[in-house]
């Protein structure tokens, strides 16, 4: 951690918009306790040089992350949450000052600051991974050699957390590291529109897009939006051309939720337009063409607010948790174009996602563990 909070005090003249000035404030860097992190929070608004609001969410997330760390035992907590939380609430104070502008495709930040790095740091102590499993884990393999071979692949995944991309990451970075530093993701408006969120969005391939759940949030900027998503639709089909590209895409257009009544959650249905629209600009790419059903449960690292919110700023609840990720075979697209056809592959994607999502839950939420694997779902724990 102390080789990053270096990378980050020489890279900060280029994490931002522009170039940044030497009057960069250097009070979550230097602190060297809670107390000091937290009065460092007051000083920057009274200096006005972060908004209140702001303040109150850094201050709840440190909290939350503080809680969370703590849940899991180390004993090595206290240093992680200073160490992290300095370098976070650094970058989170740098936004605020110098936002940065993703572009329709945005490629992760390495250098001279390694903001991937960062959020693997960051989120890595969150996940209980002796109670983690990942399914087909062979599959992983099957995609690194197709991608090798010119050949494009698409996800289609539900979305659980803004740290899905993270997680998804921590589960392959060992095995399959090419997956996991490579992976492009389809990515809403929100996460590079949040300055608490932006720091670990900036250190992660993005495609950037405006969710269909809110084009219509603010009635006047439904126009900008939809030119935005062609412009970002251009920039993939510019990307699959060039083959040997690994997309992720939920096409439920949002996270999951739990259903008001039971309190369960499951995979948010997928819309049989993003799918199609995915499929096209697959077909079209001129490099052959793969898609996979991918299932991910890590809600309760970070789940999201009960409800879909129109507002940016949305409380961070952080737990210390398991967290599954599994892929099944590729399921090959109809020659049909029907709409009739579309919709029958949708749901065979999403109903592979569900089946996949269930066999995790029961290894996680069911301590299962291994048995938990079915003929066609094998789990397994690849750091091991």
């Amino acid at each position: 951690m102390a080789e990053l909070v270096k990378d980050k005090e020489s890279g900060v003249a280029a994490a931002g918009g522009g170039e940044m000035d030497i009057e960069h404030s250097r009070t979550f860097l230097e602190a060297r306790s809670e107390e000091e992190l937290l009065s460092g929070i007051k000083k920057e608004v009274e200096a006005g040089r972060l908004p209140p609001n702001v303040a109150a969410g850094m201050e709840e997330f440190y909290r939350n992350y503080k809680n969370a760390i703590f849940q899991s035992g180390d004993p090595a907590a206290a240093e992680t949450v200073l160490s992290n939380m300095a370098v976070a609430l650094d970058l989170m104070l740098l936004d605020v000052k110098d936002p940065f502008v993703f572009q329709p495709y945005h490629k992760a930040l390495r250098e001279p600051f390694d903001y991937y790095m960062f959020g693997q740091n960051y989120i890595r102590p969150l996940i209980d991974f002796r109670n983690s499993y990942v399914g087909n884990h062979s599959l992983f393999y099957e995609i690194e050699e197709k991608l090798k071979q010119g050949h494009n692949v698409v996800l289609f995944s539900n979305h659980q957390t803004e740290a899905d991309p993270a997680v998804t990451a921590l589960l392959l970075e060992k095995t399959n590291p090419h997956i996991a530093e490579n992976l492009i993701y389809v990515a809403g408006d929100r996460v590079i529109t949040d300055p608490l969120c932006k720091p670990f969005s900036m250190g992660r391939n993005l495609i950037c897009v405006y969710s269909k759940k809110h084009m219509f949030d603010v009635p006047e900027l439904a126009d900008m939006k939809r030119k935005a998503n062609i412009r970002s639709l251009k920039e993939m089909a510019l990307l699959l051309r060039t083959g040997s590209k690994l997309v992720w895409i939920a096409p439920s257009g949002g996270r999951d939720r739990p259903d008001p009544v039971t309190g369960e959650w499951n995979p948010a249905p997928f819309d049989s337009s993003s799918v199609d629209n995915m499929r096209r600009l697959i077909e079209s790419s001129g490099a052959p063409g793969h898609m996979y059903p991918l299932a991910l449960l890590c809600y309760d690292i970070m789940p999201p607010p009960s409800k879909v919110e129109k507002e940016i700023g949305e409380r961070r609840i952080i737990s210390f948790h398991g967290a599954g990720l599994s892929v099944a075979p590729e399921i090959a697209a109809n020659c049909e174009k029907s709409e009739e056809v579309k919709d029958v592959y949708t749901q065979a994607l999403y109903k592979s996602v569900t089946e996949q999502y269930n066999v995790l839950k029961s290894a996680i939420h069911g301590k299962q563990g291994l048995e938990a694997s079915t003929a066609g779902i094998a789990l397994s724990q690849p750091w091991n």
